[in-house]
């Protein structure tokens, strides 16, 4: 998504009958993703949590493309790195200060960004954008 379409919500689009009040921007999105992330995977590894990171919207000062991206990517580091301790001995165990076992949060983080992801493809479709996974080498 181009950065000046990043504060897009299908709500801009005022299509009559929609419901689309109040739902998240594309950038909103972005950050929901990542500090979800953050919340998700930090117990099984333990990390602190970001600074700023109050709540599933992530930190308030990140206001460029480039800051959310890294924001995001980060996250998904972290979750990598999570996944990484998983093993048959300790999978079923509850992770740190979660009421969750570690399986639970690795399952639910994946799946969690997924939904996110199909959201955001159709933000990028509503603005005429063939999201990444869908293009063929000649786009």
């Amino acid at each position: 998504m181009p950065e000046d379409k990043f504060n897009f919500s299908p709500e801009n689009l005022n299509i009559p009958g929609s419901d689309y009040k109040g739902v998240r921007t594309f950038a909103l999105q972005l950050k929901h993703v990542a500090a979800s992330n953050y919340f998700i995977w930090s117990p099984i590894t333990g990390d602190k949590l970001p600074e700023g990171l109050k709540d599933g919207n992530g930190p308030e000062n990140l206001k460029t493309k480039a800051d959310m991206i890294k924001f995001l990517k980060d996250s998904f580091a972290l979750g990598h790195k999570a996944a990484a301790t998983l093993t048959s001995e300790n999978m079923l165990q509850l992770a740190e200060h979660s009421k969750s076992t570690r399986l639970r949060l690795a399952t639910f983080g994946a799946s969690h960004a997924y939904d996110h992801y199909g959201q955001m493809v159709e933000y990028l479709r509503m603005n005429g954008i063939v999201p990444p996974a869908s293009r063929t080498p000649s786009d």
